[in-house]
């Protein structure tokens, strides 16, 4: 005769699963260090400013 299964841990233990899942998933999607923001802040800001300095001097602000 096999053992029980408890189905309450079973549910449990695949609920946890998913939610690992999905927190991989919104880390990949979402997440970045604070190095990795930093430096593309400093790239915007960079391609901002290169922008802006080719503009002609009569184009308005």
């Amino acid at each position: 005769m096999e053992q029980p299964v408890n189905l309450n841990r079973f549910r449990k233990d695949r609920a946890r699963a998913e939610k690992k899942a999905r927190a991989d998933a919104n880390a990949a999607k979402f997440g970045r260090t604070k190095g990795q923001k930093a430096a593309e802040k400093a790239e915007a800001d960079k391609a901002r400013r290169a922008l802006d300095g080719h503009r002609r001097p009569d184009e308005g602000e």
